[in-house]
């Protein structure tokens, strides 16, 4: 569809809508509307934004589609709860800044959340119009809607910024939330990731002196060094944190909680009232097969940490970090990171990209966007197939990877069916990286320096409904405590352990 095709179609809609409405069948027949995206062989070789945004036309096109549920199944769908059909409500009116005040009543990261939450396994699971055509890729395309109102805002404050966003780009005019008088109390906030600029900014709000703990030179947690530039813009991670500042939150990088200070100096030496930790689960699995020590052999966290924070994709201009400068590059895994470490191994120059996963594409946990970008982008699929061992020659450096070929027997405990190891099926890939991309733990620092502090099996924090752990004073959420999750999950935590960290310090005796 043309840009004057989408025009006409937009103006015979409102033209229906003001005469006599449209009906839930005239909604169905309305088109989903496509992601702009830049071209294919021109993204291979640099790292700016694959998909550039919905115009103003496209936005209330695919606005109008929505039914507008009394019943709202997509909120429940939600982990923040967003007012889902008002927002794009008020988004088919032409309405966009209310329904970005509507958004940031729940979620304080629209850009961020609209551009990588799993929308489809979310609330666009729970859309009546996905569920009309048993298709969910036909639902209202709600995060694209969230992200159309949160990238027109920062446009509008900086009507000299154009799209696509970039690395570079400076923060937008934000308006700073208000902050309520100084209570006396401070809360340190563990972790710069979402759920912790969610808990920063809610305790600020409610008064209290907030410092942020980062461990990295840069603030962001996974947004920064996990995600690569070309699904989610560091600039757009550098408004929220530039936010923080502007409220008065006090930001310190290059602090390890838990050997620069523990959780207990926090506490009982450096005055804190309240403690979040939101540290996320930055220790990466491996298969335990031979060949992982080999040179060329990184867990998909330090490929991806080094290419996104450190900048190692610029190859000696204006970064330092060395990264492999591979030819032919092999990925294990089957999920997001997988999908952005074999896409940024397309983009760092590597002749051939082979993404193997024991299962078949359709249980594949990646976003079903990001595995039709990599295939896009030339990166090779072996499903149905896993690693044996890394094979390396006499430098120790990797040169192949030998892989066993399987099949699917019955479910597992995910409901995903088990893949089982066909004997003798072992063939050789020649490689000189192998990247493993199969998961990751909870880090187990605060865990060895925190007595008192209740873990479960898994290492992973032990809380109450209110995000309240073992120890007084100490509140926890993120993925340190439900596992590798989501950004919006991490956010809804934040906000929880936030209000109920703000009840806490108001209910205390001065």
């Amino acid at each position: 569809m043309t840009d004057q095709e989408r025009q006409e179609l937009l103006n015979e809609l409102l033209d229906r809508q003001n005469s006599g409405g449209l009906k839930p069948k005239d909604r169905f027949d309305i088109p989903p509307q496509d992601m702009p995206e830049q071209d294919a062989n021109a993204r291979r070789r640099n790292v700016s934004e694959v998909a550039l945004g919905y115009t103003e036309t496209q936005a209330r096109i695919e606005a109008m589609r929505c039914l507008q549920c009394k019943t709202a199944p997509c909120v429940q769908g939600c982990p923040v709860r967003i007012r889902i059909p008002d927002f794009v409500g008020a988004i088919a009116k032409g309405q966009y800044d209310q329904a970005l005040d509507i958004i940031k009543e729940n979620s304080l990261l629209p850009a961020v959340c609209g551009r990588v939450c799993p929308q489809e396994v979310q609330c666009q699971e729970k859309c009546t119009v996905g569920l009309k055509f048993k298709d969910v890729s036909k639902a209202v395309s709600i995060g694209r809607l969230e992200r159309f109102v949160a990238d027109r805002a920062d446009s509008v404050a900086q009507p000299d910024k154009g799209a696509p966003r970039g690395e570079g780009v400076p923060p937008s005019r934000v308006t700073v939330p208000a902050v309520a008088p100084s209570t006396g109390k401070k809360v340190a906030i563990v972790g710069s990731g979402p759920g912790s600029i969610v808990a920063a900014a809610d305790t600020r709000r409610a008064g209290h002196k907030v410092t942020v703990f980062e461990a990295f030179h840069k603030p962001g947690g996974v947004m920064v060094y996990g995600i690569p530039e070309f699904r989610l813009p560091k600039a757009i991670v550098q408004d929220e944190i530039e936010t923080l500042k502007k409220m008065g939150v006090q930001i310190v990088t290059n602090v390890v909680v838990g050997r620069t200070r523990t959780i207990e100096q926090l506490m009982t030496e450096d005055g804190f009232d309240a403690v979040y930790i939101g540290v996320g689960a930055g220790l990466p699995s491996f298969m335990g097969i031979e060949g992982e020590s080999l040179v060329g052999v990184y867990s998909a966290n330090e490929y991806l940490t080094r290419a996104n924070l450190m900048k190692a994709y610029r190859f000696g201009s204006g970064a330092d970090t060395p990264i492999a400068l591979s030819k032919r590059v092999a990925v294990v895994g089957g999920g997001n990171v997988a999908m952005d470490a074999a896409r940024t191994a397309v983009r760092l120059g590597a002749e051939k990209v082979y993404l193997i996963y024991r299962r078949t594409e359709s249980e594949m946990p990646a976003r079903v966007e990001e595995v039709h970008h990599a295939k896009q982008e030339g990166v090779e699929f072996h499903l149905l197939q896993s690693p044996k061992r890394i094979i390396g020659n006499d430098d120790a450096h990797a040169t192949a990877i030998e892989c066993l070929r399987y099949e699917l027997g019955e479910p597992d405990d995910s409901g995903r069916r088990r893949p089982m190891a066909i004997p003798g099926s072992e063939f050789r890939i020649d490689v000189d990286t192998v990247i493993i991309a199969i998961g990751n733990q909870a880090n187990p620092l605060i865990r060895q320096t925190t007595p008192g502090l209740e873990f479960n099996k898994w290492g992973n924090i032990v809380v109450d409904e209110n995000l309240h752990t073992s120890m007084p004073g100490v509140y926890a959420g993120g993925d340190i405590v439900l596992g590798a999750a989501t950004v919006i999950l991490a956010m809804g935590q934040g906000r929880i352990a936030a209000a109920a960290i703000n009840a806490d310090l108001a209910a205390k005796k001065p």
